[in-house]
């Protein structure tokens, strides 16, 4: 099956490493190969240079034992390409039923995370947020368009499980299991409760930074510089992942923590 997309975003360097990736996939796997697709910031086209590249395979059954090591020797490979993309590939493998229907369990799959080499198991991407990005917003690498394997996610499936993620990363956050005190995770969170916030309003999934711009405009006017440091804060996430986040920043990002949820439980019972 020849890949489709030649020219999937703006960057010839970025298009080069996927057409590799995805030829490379599809010999691996031969007829347990359906289709990729590029979704999330590229897809919604409100990417820049520090963005993840965020993927998605659909295969027809699970990988099995004699595929996985071929797999795991070609993300090594790709990841060693020149181009510093080969570096920043972000996605999973998706079998067929799973892609179409959902799953309420959120088995984890072959999940490849950004600045790695290996495939791990992880629900990362299993979840209604990534169907959605995919159905509605994926760019076809290979393979059929994304509609004709997946239903559609309504829009108040989508609001109940970003309001279970935001209650779910409070707590691992409030009780120290998910650290925030570098320069990369406290905006990063900042940035993401305004992104799921958004959703809610919305019903559908918009990047982090139109997140930042519609919460600095409908959220309380006294978040806003929080909001914008945070955006700031985007350049070189790599080197600032290993800085002290400000202590002041990061009180106030656990008080707008708290006004988010706040925030959720209103546009539920709004919505009742």
């Amino acid at each position: 099956m020849p890949t489709r997309a030649k020219t999937p975003t703006p960057d010839p360097d970025l298009n080069a490493v996927l057409l590799e990736l995805v030829k490379s996939i599809q010999t691996i796997l031969g007829d347990n190969f359906i289709a990729a697709y590029l979704q999330g910031s590229f897809a919604i086209g409100d990417w820049d240079i520090y963005s993840d590249v965020d993927f998605l395979v659909a295969i027809d059954r699970e990988i099995s034992g004699e595929e996985l090591p071929a797999l795991q020797a070609m993300h090594a490979r790709i990841y060693n390409l020149e181009s510093s993309w080969a570096k920043h590939l972000d996605g999973s493998y998706f079998p067929r039923e799973i892609l179409k229907h959902g799953d309420p369990t959120k088995k984890p799959l072959l999940y490849l995370d950004n600045a790695h080499d290996a495939l791990i198991r992880s629900d990362h991407d299993n979840s209604l947020v990534v169907r959605w990005m995919v159905r509605e917003h994926g760019i076809t690498l290979a393979g059929p368009e994304p509609r004709e394997l997946m239903d559609p996610v309504s829009a108040d499936d989508l609001r109940q499980e970003v309001r279970t993620t935001m209650q779910d990363w409070a707590e691992d956050i409030f009780s120290g299991r998910w650290p925030m005190n570098n320069r990369w995770a406290q905006p990063f969170a900042v940035l993401s409760y305004c992104r799921m916030l958004h959703t809610l309003q919305t019903g559908g999934i918009h990047s982090k930074p139109a997140g930042a711009r519609w919460a600095k405009s409908a959220l309380d006017k006294g978040w806003a510089s929080l909001i914008q440091r945070a955006s700031d804060e985007r350049p070189d996430p790599s080197g600032k992942v290993r800085q002290s986040a400000d202590p002041d920043d990061l009180r106030r990002t656990i008080e707008f923590i708290r006004y988010a949820l706040a925030v959720s439980r209103q546009s539920q019972n709004n919505r009742r």
